[in-house]
């Protein structure tokens, strides 16, 4: 009897589509597939096969197999299990599990091989070539370094047909790590943590734990002896998660000086043939380690035992575009799938994770110092409203007073502004006009460094006029707040002798920027570093002693739910840059609500009484991790079709217990790239099935060609 095989396709599709096995095939469950939909022929993944017909009508057949490793069982239970938690098409997240493959192979190498024929004159550099590539083959520039002869000595001899150039494949493998090396010397309470996650894998199957450690408590090398026990299986593969690329070089050398090799990488600064060796290497299972972004929790590991997430609590883990994920829900999710063990890692926990571990589903590993003499800093705040900064100017005189004095000593600091850019607005002073970017609601930031207008949602990026485009009014535009460079234009007046960088997106745009701009800072060739939240986090500068906030209440503003807590977490880990060594260390809060909570918190550097207040406030309005919350944003380019759907879908709430559904609203962005944009709040209590609820919903109203609607399980944004 035939097969019938049911196919998921990476596309906007509802479900798995069935087709015919042809006779012979013999497929198995995860193969890849060529299969014809419509007019075009593409790939598939086999998610089930069963006995049978067609029913009533006859199934297209399936064309063929293709070549490419099979996905394991693992990740096609984790796709099916992302698309239901996050409401979404099946297709999305497998659309991520095959995005290695989107990627051509890397092209083979050009080399040079000996021909046997002999040069019809003899040198001393040519004897030397010919010794060099004596059984071996290398590219023309590799071969004239090895013998060391210049460029010319090596063409001559190919154009005497000496040398003949040849194709050789790119090696695929990765050196494996040396788990012989000893570990670094550990103090009792990282070796007590150790343990216990020693003992987690040894027991096997799937298990959490929360690494809870202070800024500067060694949390890594924690976590890279739970590493080297996972791998004591030689079949063990093991993926870390890291919320910037910038973190990635650090990290990376870390591990290749505790195992003597380096880990396999998933990021977007990895080149696509690169991407694809990577995603074969895992597939294959000889990349034992990976270092990655949050779509690294997609690759088709053959036998994942342990994943863990630095920086747990950071939002960049929340995938905000596309398929909607929190990358450290779905790695719970996806370590338990693969009976694995997951750590959660962290200075500043978020009040889920710290939720879990106080119910008891979570381990709690507890790091109350730091590591050998270090200290925690002092944290001091300066109160803006009785020492503000000069006209025009952003930074106070006890801050300017502290970095003069931190200076003179030979040593470092650090100015921390997450904000981008050097303004971010620019208005008209003769008409109050605000520059937006064109179709949306949100404001272009000045660029200094490139002269630019840039919105940093859409892209848009345009010269800044030298009048206005609204009143024409020449030489008007005034730029109103600061970003980096305009506070590194700051500190270049103050202290003109001060060698000063900037570390963030747009001065750091790849892992090695972001490794060469570490590697000067720790060299002490830099003074005073000027950094969004890019260097707040994970790096580590031994000469490093003070840490001026320049705009303590940024992310207090703005009425997210988060607020508090991610300005404890924000600040707490920039404070923690600072005296990581032997050296003292100091950070300087410039804030004009030194009574807010937050700040008192941070200043008594009692997290506890912080969070303790913070899930106060949450229990009491059934807010994460008591209650559950989830977002519906529609948008579409017409504002009438809009108004109707959106109308239209609240009409049909479904009724159930525990649910509380709040709008339709004008989002704060109302447009963006001309689209006008509506939004839902749902509130839920924990024992409710909100994705159940979610896909109810969503199903009762016909959503117009024109309007696009977004489900977000877990809201991170609010705009």
């Amino acid at each position: 009897m035939s097969r019938i095989a049911s196919v998921l396709l990476p596309m906007p599709l509802p479900e798995a589509f069935d087709y015919a096995e042809p006779e012979g095939l013999e497929l198995a469950v995860g193969d890849h597939v060529a299969v014809p939909l419509g007019p075009r022929v593409i790939r598939g993944v086999v998610m089930a096969l069963r006995d049978g017909t067609g029913g009533n009508r006859p199934l297209k057949v399936i064309q063929g197999r293709v070549d490419d490793p099979p996905l394991p069982p693992g990740v096609l239970a984790f796709v099916e299990w992302a698309a239901r938690y996050s409401v979404d098409l099946p297709g999305f997240p497998l659309a991520m599990a095959l995005r290695g493959l989107r990627h051509p192979p890397p092209k083979p190498d050009k080399v040079l091989v000996l021909t046997g024929t002999q040069p019809a004159r003899v040198t001393p550099a040519r004897l030397k070539v010919l010794a060099a590539a004596e059984g071996v083959a290398l590219s023309s520039a590799a071969l004239a370094s090895a013998a060391g002869v210049s460029a010319g000595v090596v063409k001559g001899l190919v154009d005497e047909g000496v040398l003949a150039v040849d194709f050789v494949e790119p090696d695929r493998g990765l050196p494996q790590p040396d788990l012989s090396l000893p570990p670094r010397d550990l103090n009792p309470g990282q070796a007590a943590c150790v343990e216990v996650m020693k003992e987690m894998l040894g027991a096997g199957g799937f298990q959490a734990a929360l690494l809870d450690g202070v800024t500067g408590s060694g949390k890594t090398e924690v976590y890279l002896e739970a590493v080297a026990a996972a791998l004591q299986d030689p079949e063990a593969q093991v993926l870390i998660l890291l919320p910037e690329i910038a973190l990635t070089q650090a990290v990376l050398a870390r591990f290749e000086q505790r195992f003597a090799a380096r880990p396999a990488e998933w990021h977007s600064g990895v080149s696509p043939p690169r991407r694809r060796q990577v995603w074969e290497t895992v597939a294959s299972g000889n990349a034992r380690i990976v270092v990655g972004a949050r779509s690294a929790l997609f690759l088709p590991f053959k036998k994942l035992r342990l994943i863990v997430v630095d920086e747990e609590h950071d939002s960049s883990f929340k995938q905000e575009e596309g398929f909607i994920y929190q990358a450290r829900d779905l790695a719970v999710a996806r370590a338990k799938i693969e009976g694995a063990s997951v750590l959660l890692a962290s200075a500043t926990p978020s009040l889920e994770s710290l939720f879990n571990a106080q119910a008891g589903r979570y381990r709690w590993l507890r790091l109350s110092a730091r590591h050998g003499a270090a200290q925690l800093p002092d944290i001091g705040l300066v109160d803006m409203r009785e020492t503000p900064p000069e006209p025009g100017r952003w930074l106070s005189p006890p801050l300017i007073k502290a970095m003069a004095v931190t200076l003179h000593r030979g040593e470092q600091a650090m100015l921390f502004l997450n904000r981008r850019g050097y303004a971010p607005l620019v208005l008209c002073k003769a008409c109050g006009e605000k520059m937006k970017s064109p179709d949306s609601d949100s404001w272009l930031v000045e660029h200094r460094y490139t002269g630019r207008l840039v919105c940093h949602l859409t892209g848009f990026s345009m010269k800044k006029p030298e009048a206005c485009p609204h009143c024409g009014a020449k030489d008007s535009l005034v730029s109103i707040g600061p970003g980096v460079e305009r506070v590194e234009e700051e500190a270049r007046y103050l202290f003109p002798d001060a060698r000063v960088a900037v570390f963030s997106s747009d001065t750091v745009m790849d892992a090695e920027a972001a490794k060469a701009l570490v590697a000067t800072m720790v060299a002490g060739e830099i003074d005073i570093l000027v950094a969004t939240q890019a260097a707040a986090k994970g790096h580590n500068f031994p000469n490093l002693t003070l840490v001026g906030v320049v705009d303590a209440d940024l992310s207090l503003r703005g009425g997210d739910l988060r607020a508090g807590e991610r300005t404890f977490q924000l600040l707490a880990q920039a404070a923690g840059r600072a005296g990581r060594h032997e050296k003292p260390g100091r950070a300087l809060l410039q804030t004009y609500s030194p009574d807010h909570a937050v700040m008192q918190a941070l200043k008594a550097q009692d997290r506890d009484a912080f969070i303790e207040a913070e899930m106060g406030m949450r229990q009491d309005a059934g807010l994460p991790p008591f209650g559950r919350l989830a977002a519906v944003i529609a948008s579409g380019p017409d504002g009438a079709a809009l108004e109707a759907y959106v109308e239209a879908l609240a009409a049909v709430i479904p009724n159930a217990e525990g649910v509380e559904v709040f709008g339709p609203a004008d989002a704060p962005l109302a447009t963006v790239r001309g689209r006008r944009r509506k939004r839902f709040l749902v509130r839920a209590e924990r024992n409710v099935d909100l994705q159940g609820f979610m896909a109810a919903w969503r199903a009762r109203a016909k959503v117009p060609n024109s309007v696009r609607v977004v489900i977000d399980i877990d809201p991170y944004s609010f705009l």
